[in-house]
């Protein structure tokens, strides 16, 4: 009977871990020219945060809407919303998750969406990314994510931007929050099915919006349905913006929403069903956007 070679095993053993070591901790492989649809669920998120910050630096919407669509969402107004929500679940800055909520509001006020057939994946590198945030005034209080921040390295194209020339003031003023002034009444501008499992089941989600589409708080939402009526306000979560509010529904009551400042009325509004990409139902929820004429 012939003997296991004991030796031999043992030094093929030694060299695997050797070579493991080597290529996890000492010398790991650095992915270069990622497609951001390949990154994962948390790093999209870091991608979609510096997105927002650069939106707010440059509020060039066809640029943000272009490098969004590189992610492959299939909403990506509904994913921004989505993380923004967990943003502010997690306890994760009320600044950047403001940012997120912006962004979509804005996604959700354009009509058509920009090609982006004609635009390389290298437009949205990190460093471009960068360099519009860096074009923010002092003025505006913004704190990007750190190079530690983002795990993924992407190379940069050389390409012709457009630049601005922006004045910055060296003492920042104070800005006041937007309040509901007399004006026409709202009209319901959007309706839509939100089916998120990271939110709240049944939640309805409310923006309101003046003619300047500028978010308003302090807005009365009445909601009423057989033998009950509530009301809330907009503006109590000013990190989803000043214009937002919620209102956890019910399974299988229909409510009907209206301001009370004056509105189209929103009737038939019910908590939808909605099925995971696993095949479970759950509860899912309404977003509506009013907005002055």
């Amino acid at each position: 009977m012939r003997r296991v070679p004991w030796d031999v095993l043992l030094a093929l053993l030694i060299g695997l871990g050797l070579g493991l070591v080597y290529s996890w901790v000492i010398s790991p492989q650095r992915v270069f020219n990622a497609e951001p649809t390949t990154l994962r669920a948390d790093f999209k998120d870091q991608y979609r945060a510096l997105i927002a910050s650069a939106y707010l630096a440059t509020d060039n919407l066809p640029r943000a809407q272009a490098r969004l669509a590189l992610l492959g969402d299939s909403d990506s107004a509904e994913a921004l919303n989505g993380q923004a929500q967990r943003m502010q679940a997690n306890g994760q800055s009320f600044e950047r998750a403001d940012q997120v909520a912006a962004l979509a509001l804005a996604l959700d006020g354009e009509v058509s969406e920009v090609s982006t057939s004609n635009i390389p994946v290298s437009t949205a590198t990190i460093e471009e990314i960068t360099n519009d945030i860096e074009n923010i005034p002092s003025a505006t209080s913004i704190s990007p994510l750190s190079e530690s921040e983002v795990p993924f390295a992407l190379t940069e194209t050389p390409q012709t931007i457009e630049t601005q020339t922006i004045v910055v003031e060296t003492t920042p003023r104070p800005t006041n929050t937007a309040t509901p002034v007399p004006g026409k009444p709202f009209v319901l501008t959007g309706q839509e099915t939100v089916c998120d499992p990271n939110l709240p089941n049944g939640l309805l989600q409310v923006v309101v919006l003046n003619s300047n589409r500028r978010q308003i708080a302090g807005v009365e939402i009445d909601i009423t349905w057989d033998g009950g009526k509530e009301q809330f306000f907009t503006g109590l979560k000013p990190e989803l913006g000043n214009g937002y509010a919620d209102y956890t529904m019910t399974p299988e009551i229909t409510y009907s929403i209206q301001l009370a400042r004056g509105s189209d009325v929103a009737l038939g509004i019910t908590a939808p069903t909605c099925q995971s990409p696993t095949g479970e139902t759950f509860l899912g929820g309404i977003k509506l956007t009013f907005q002055q004429p």
